[in-house]
């Protein structure tokens, strides 16, 4: 039976550090699950998951991670899962909901939008934001399984939010907004 590992690591962005990173990983006899990276501000942040043979350490995996060849340091941190432990699926649930948030920067846009999803049993599966101009904008990916109300309602209460807070926000389902917002390359 295979050892699963959660791996997140950060920093100084440059080329090579996915290379480098599942390199380490590949040396181990490891194999690549699933992979999720992003830069912000300069910093790549990586988060993976990878499976072992029974054998393979923690402190294994982060020596052949140290040993990578770079002048960027590289802050690792990895979460053994247990076994019995059962990983959720990768991926977002079949009810998926995507909402958009636009409005002038204002300290706060990311609490208020994140404690209105708490409030009303919303999971954040994904968020994104960007600062441009002084506007800021937010697009998260919503699990609303286990939703306090209707969506319909929810939609009211994100309406009277949003006029509340001076943003504009719109609720869709993953489906729409993925065939609304398709780029085709023809």
């Amino acid at each position: 039976m295979k050892k699963q590992m959660i791996i997140s690591v950060m920093s100084k962005d440059r080329p090579g550090i996915i290379a480098s990173i599942t390199g380490a990983i590949y040396q181990l006899g490891g194999d690549v699950a699933d992979l999720n990276q992003t830069v912000l501000c300069g910093y790549l942040t990586m988060i993976l998951n990878a499976s072992f043979d029974e054998e393979v350490t923690k402190e294994d995996l982060r020596a052949a991670i140290s040993h990578v060849k770079t002048e960027c340091t590289f802050e690792v941190s990895i979460k053994e899962i247990q076994p019995g432990e059962q990983l959720e699926a990768a991926g977002p649930p079949k009810e998926t909901y995507i909402l958009t948030v636009q409005g002038p920067n204002k300290a706060g846009i990311v609490h208020g939008i994140s404690l209105f999803c708490s409030e009303h049993n919303v999971n954040i599966f994904d968020l994104a934001t960007t600062l441009q101009d002084d506007q800021y904008t937010m697009a998260l990916q919503l699990d609303l399984q286990k939703c306090s109300c209707e969506i319909e309602e929810l939609q009211h209460k994100l309406d009277a939010y949003s006029t509340a807070n001076g943003l504009t926000v719109m609720i869709q389902h993953n489906d729409i907004f993925q065939v609304t917002n398709e780029i085709t390359l023809h």
